[in-house]
């Protein structure tokens, strides 16, 4: 990684350029992050129970095979979202044509969201994989939970699967934040109830492994 990259988080740091960086010079599946099977998201979202048009939002999903095997199992409304043009782009050649399913594809921050995804609501389902734990300021916190309390309709889900306590410090050169199911539930709130959360060794591609908190919630109101 270049480290002209690694600033810190909160002295102006250009992200989008950062992950447009690594998604134009790294392999996508030589990424520290990527899941050649997402077992423990696709098992949260069985547990769902959700009708197949759900509308299903991909908060930073990157080029991940998650969408692959959304479409696989025959999900047809979905949102995919990413401050990185270039791993969108991966992502649409990764999927190819697929006329069953309707994908819209936002670029955009989710810490400064332009009119598009203000506007987002409905959500069936909000998941987040290893995203919400690159915002290190209580203002990106904020303004993240706020749009996503925004989006998800009564009886919506929420999936967040970051970095645990025990979780590396750092990911692709930048400080995370480390969370555990009672932080999670805090910055939701009340209104969100946790169904199921577990702790989960995911091994990159690199064979090193990184600790995770898996968390499931539902709005309640």
């Amino acid at each position: 990684m270049d480290e002209s990259f690694c600033r810190n988080s909160q002295s102006g740091y250009d992200f989008e350029a950062h992950w447009n960086n690594t998604y134009r010079k790294i392999p996508v599946n030589s990424l520290g992050w990527f899941e050649a099977e997402p077992k423990p998201t696709m098992e949260l979202i069985k547990r769902c129970n959700l009708p197949k048009d759900a509308l299903i939002f991909n908060a930073g999903i990157g080029a991940s095979t998650l969408i692959n095997e959304l479409i696989a199992a025959n999900y047809s409304n979905l949102i995919v979202n990413d401050i990185s043009a270039s791993a969108l782009v991966a992502l649409k050649q990764q999927i190819g044509n697929n006329k069953n399913t309707a994908i819209q594809f936002i670029v955009d921050d989710l810490t400064n969201p332009s009119e598009v995804l203000l506007k987002l609501k409905n959500v069936d389902l909000w998941n987040d994989r290893a995203v919400l734990h690159f915002f290190t300021t209580k203002e990106q916190q904020n303004a993240y939970f706020k749009l996503l309390k925004n989006a998800v309709k009564v009886e919506g889900y929420v999936i967040l699967a970051e970095f645990n306590l025990q979780g590396a410090k750092k990911c692709c050169g930048l400080d995370v934040v480390n969370y555990n199911e009672e932080m999670l539930q805090e910055n939701l709130g009340n209104d969100f109830k946790l169904l199921q959360s577990f702790n989960y060794t995911y091994t990159q591609p690199s064979g090193n492994t990184r600790e995770y908190i898996y968390t499931l919630f539902q709005r309640t109101a």
